[in-house]
């Protein structure tokens, strides 16, 4: 594969797809992204751009257009069982975050300007994804879901946390999947509590809400957080399914929870999940390496999954432009880049989500340590997010 030109296929068009193949295209490479869901998915929760991955974003020339949408969520109030308040606080205290630097936006907001960047020179294809995978000599072979056959030079997974991707090269997902103790489940419902520009939290041993409203949205984004021992696997194709166990999990509480159940049994976009994180021995195998949740998601507990995949999106791509063949590009990668993901993944164990504390003790010692945060920012983030400086651009 000549460094300067290949054909490269990506798996997935959230945010570390479309990010490594603006890279690429940089770089001279033909890139095609494909994506399972029928056309670019707009919505979601919202996400943080800070640390090392503000930079990606300036270098990318995006970062004017992700301040332009930043949400500027001015405070976070948590609450007690019954409803009562116990602290208010600026959310960079909470998420470690530096005010007037690190962005936040929508999640479809982020992934509508990545398009937006690539889209006139990167083959998109939607409702389709990888079905097999045949790795040979000179290329991969990649055969979809839809039936078609074509050859790549390299193949990227960037196609999440359940990656199929990873899946067809490392097997089953179980292997590397740490959990952390908590399921969740994410919708949208209307916003009929007059919040704007603030989130609130409710917490009890073991369980917590969020109602998080953006700006002046008529919608706010309902979250609902349980521990569990163990991931329920079987549940992750049955939507109804979900909603029992979470209705069930929740039986009984105050505050706004019975209309937060309500408002997600009829909710069009819920999204349920674990919350997890992926620990692989190696990103890549061959001629195919993977990139963002597929090979080392964070979880949302940690607030870095989207830095994560923007980082390691530059740094693939820049490692394949700056390396001889695929084999010392995706080493390189993944040498100057693993350190860096792994730094972030520890901000956070099993069962000890600073927001969700799972016994009455530590949601106590929870609430003491917030009420020590007051209602001003940060001056300085925390570490993890700057630890790895970018090495100059060869694009």
């Amino acid at each position: 594969m000549n460094t300067a030109k290949g054909t490269v296929l990506v798996s997935g068009a959230s945010i570390a797809g479309p990010a490594v193949a603006f890279w690429l295209r940089r770089r001279g490479f033909s890139v095609t992204v494909v994506e399972k869901a029928h056309e670019l998915r707009g919505g979601g929760y919202p996400i943080d751009v800070r640390g090392t991955a503000l930079e990606v974003a300036r270098r990318m020339g995006i970062l004017p257009r992700l301040r332009e949408a930043h949400i500027e969520t001015r405070s976070l109030t948590f609450l007690d069982a019954e409803g009562g308040e116990v602290a208010s606080v600026h959310p960079q205290a909470v998420v470690g975050g530096v005010e007037g630097s690190d962005v936040e936006v929508r999640r479809g907001d982020l992934a509508e300007i990545l398009y937006g960047a690539t889209r006139d020179d990167v083959e998109y294809v939607f409702d389709d994804s990888v079905e097999a995978l045949a790795e040979h000599e000179n290329g991969v072979e990649v055969t979809f879901r839809g039936g078609a056959r074509r050859g790549f030079d390299l193949v990227v997974g960037a196609d999440g946390l359940h990656s199929r991707t990873r899946e067809l090269v490392f097997g089953h997902e179980r292997r590397f999947h740490r959990y952390l103790g908590y399921c969740f489940a994410g919708f949208t419902m209307p916003n009929e509590f007059g919040l704007s520009r603030e989130g609130v939290l409710w917490n009890k041993p073991g369980r917590g809400a969020a109602l998080y409203a953006v700006k002046g949205s008529d919608k706010v984004h309902g979250f609902l957080v349980a521990a569990r021992p163990e991931p329920p696997y079987e549940l992750f194709r049955d939507p109804e399914a979900q909603r029992d166990l979470v209705a069930e999990t929740f039986a009984g509480d105050g505050w706004e929870i019975p209309a937060m159940i309500a408002a997600m049994r009829e909710a069009d976009d819920l999204f349920f999940d674990t919350v997890s994180q992926i620990h692989l021995p190696r990103w890549s195998q061959g001629r195919i390496g993977l990139v963002g949740d597929a090979a080392y998601a964070p979880s949302f507990l940690t607030g870095q999954g989207t830095s994560l995949a923007l980082v390691g999106a530059y740094m693939l791509a820049r490692s394949l432009a700056v390396h001889r063949d695929h084999t010392a590009a995706f080493a390189g990668y993944e040498g100057e880049t693993r350190p860096f993901a792994e730094l972030n993944q520890a901000q956070v164990g099993v069962g000890d989500a600073a927001l969700f504390p799972v016994t009455a003790e530590a949601l106590a010692h929870r609430t003491e340590r917030l009420r020590g945060l007051g209602t001003s920012a940060p001056e300085t983030g925390r570490p993890a997010h700057t630890a790895l400086a970018l090495p100059d651009s060869p694009f």
